[in-house]
C-alpha cells in the first residue's frame, strides 16, 4: 500500500491538480490518502529549520508527499524531513527546484530539462475521457479579463450567437467565472438563444462541470481558462476557442497558442471557415502518465 499525503491551501484549481495525481496513483495501486490543510506557509519554514513538523504525528509515515501552490512548499519540506518519504510538487515552485524529488510542471511554464522534471501539456487535472458523448450535448465555458487577455464582451456575443445558430441541433450549456463581467449573462440572455442554457458560476457546485465535460461532445473555452482548455481535452470533446484580444502575452497565450497551431484546438475563425472543430482522437491523461512515472520510481526505491 502506498500512504500519500496530500497538502492542500484550499484553493480549488490547487486542489484540482493535487486530487487528480492522487486519484490517478489510486487507480493504480492501493493508496491510503491524508489529507494536510494548510493556510498559510511560513510557520513552517521555522519548523523546517527545527526539524519538527507536528501536524503529522498521528499519521502513518508518508511514501509520497505532494500538492500545489507556493503556500505548501515549506509544510512539504517540513513533513519529509522529519517523517521522510518522496515530494512531488505540481507547477513550478517558489523554491529552487532542486530541493524536491520531483517538480510536475506545465510544459509552457518553461523549465529547463532536469533529471526530477515531470512536463505535462497544461495542468494536471481530474477530467478523464468518456465514451458516452451527446452529439446533442455542447458546452460553453466563460472566463473573463486576466494579465494575459482582454474582454471584448460585443465581440464574444456574437461568437456565441453564430455557434447556437449554426448548431440548432446541440443543446448548449453556458456557464461563467469569477471572472465574467456581471452583466454578461444578462446581455446573452437579451439574444433568445433558445439552445442556449445559463448558469452562474456560484449557481453550479464543483461537480456540475466534471458531469457536463463527460457528456459535451463539444465545448467551447475562452482562452484565458486555460485549466478550462486541458480539463476539455483531458475528457475527450472536441474542443473550440473563443477570440479574446491579447494584453500581455505570456506562458498561457503560449500553451493556448501551441494548442491552436498543433491543431488540438480549433480557433473560431477556423470553425467560422469549415463549421467543424479538430476532431480530439487522443485525449490528454497527463495525471495518469505522471502517476505511473511515479510509480515506477517509487517501487524502484
Amino acid at each position: 500500500m502506498l500512504t500519500i499525503w496530500c497538502f492542500t491551501d484550499g484553493k480549488r484549481g490547487h486542489e484540482n491538480q493535487t486530487l487528480g495525481l492522487v486519484e490517478a496513483l489510486a487507480r493504480l495501486v492501493e493508496c491510503r490518502i491524508e489529507t494536510v490543510t494548510v493556510k498559510t506557509g511560513w510557520p513552517y519554514f521555522f519548523a523546517w529549520l527545527a526539524g519538527g513538523f507536528a501536524t503529522g504525528k498521528s499519521l502513518p509515515k508518508p511514501d509520497l508527499i505532494t500538492g500545489a501552490g507556493h503556500t505548501t512548499h515549506w509544510p512539504m519540506l517540513a513533513a519529509r524531513q522529519k517523517f521522510g518519504g518522496k515530494i512531488a510538487v505540481l507547477m513550478k515552485p517558489s523554491l529552487p527546484l532542486n530541493w524536491f524529488d520531483w517538480v510536475i510542471a506545465p510544459e509552457h511554464d518553461g523549465l529547463p530539462p532536469r533529471i526530477n522534471l515531470i512536463t505535462t501539456t497544461g495542468p494536471i487535472n481530474r477530467v478523464r475521457a468518456s465514451a458516452t458523448k451527446s452529439a446533442h450535448s455542447g458546452l460553453m465555458l466563460i472566463g473573463g479579463a486576466s494579465k494575459e487577455y482582454g474582454w471584448s464582451e460585443v465581440a464574444l456575443l456574437r461568437q456565441i450567437q453564430l455557434i447556437a445558430l449554426h448548431h440548432k441541433e446541440v443543446e448548449w450549456q453556458l456557464t461563467t467565472s469569477r471572472r465574467t463581467p456581471v452583466n454578461f449573462l444578462k446581455n446573452l440572455t437579451r439574444l433568445k438563444l433558445p439552445n442556449v442554457t445559463t448558469f452562474s458560476h456560484d449557481q453550479v457546485s464543483p461537480d456540475w462541470l466534471p458531469a457536463q465535460l463527460s457528456n459535451a461532445a463539444q465545448v467551447w473555452v475562452t482562452p484565458d481558462s486555460a485549466s478550462m482548455v486541458y480539463e476539455s481535452l483531458s475528457s475527450g470533446a472536441d474542443v473550440g476557442c473563443f477570440e479574446l484580444p491579447y494584453a500581455k502575452p505570456g506562458r498561457v497565450a503560449a500553451g493556448v497558442e501551441k494548442l491552436l497551431r498543433d491543431k488540438r484546438v480549433g480557433s473560431f475563425a477556423d470553425w467560422q471557415a469549415s463549421g467543424r472543430l479538430p476532431v480530439n482522437p487522443k485525449p490528454l491523461n497527463e495525471a495518469e502518465r505522471c502517476a505511473s512515472e511515479l510509480l515506477k520510481c517509487l517501487t524502484k526505491n
